[in-house]
């Protein structure tokens, strides 16, 4: 067990974390934060500090594992279930809080599904689907989207602008392009062959 799969368990670690500061109304949490006309439950500021670690260690892992040699084959099937686990976890617990419509879940989470189940699909006719730019501003999107609406839409809640709202769409959006990108490019691996 090398270090950066190591990171890449600790990623996954803190996911159940994640969620019992979402999700678990402990009584003994203090009054929620208050900056002027801006409120936050702590719960929610601990979730999001946790969540940006553990999506921050995502880029780290990788980096970590093509520098020092250290690409295994438990940290390439490690890695892309870290980052569903955690992205689908905040997800279903944002629709749960009542800050996601459930349907830009499923539509996000839809899209992990398929694209795995593509690259499955390439593992078994002996090639890989390496991460497009339009994957990895995918993933880039879904985590400022998910910040802001764990921090509701601070510091942008000052101004009125709803960047969280804008950011969930630019989210959705990409996702779904992003997915008929990888499909669109792979085609030839969704050949029929007679049996």
């Amino acid at each position: 067990m090398n270090l950066p799969n190591r990171i890449t368990l600790a990623r996954i670690c803190l996911i159940p974390f994640l969620m019992v500061f979402l999700l678990v109304d402990f009584p003994f949490y203090p009054e929620p934060l208050q900056l002027g006309s801006f409120s936050l439950p702590y719960n929610q500021l601990i979730a999001a500090v946790i969540f940006i670690i553990a999506a921050s260690t995502d880029g780290i892992d990788g980096y970590l594992a093509r520098k020092n040699n250290m690409v295994t084959n438990l940290g390439k099937l490690l890695d892309p279930l870290a980052d569903k686990l955690l992205v689908t976890a905040v997800l279903i617990s944002l629709v749960e809080m009542g800050k996601l419509d459930s349907w830009i879940a499923v539509v996000i989470i839809s899209r992990e599904f398929a694209v795995t189940g593509l690259r499955q699909i390439a593992l078994l006719d002996g090639s890989v689907v390496a991460a497009s730019a339009w994957g990895k501003l995918k993933t880039v999107v879904q985590i400022v989207a998910i910040v802001l609406l764990l921090l509701n839409n601070f510091p942008f809640s000052y101004t009125g602008i709803h960047v969280d709202i804008i950011a969930v769409w630019a989210a959705a959006l990409i996702t779904i392009w992003s997915g008929v990108d990888y499909f669109i490019k792979n085609k030839n691996l969704l050949h029929l062959t007679k049996a």
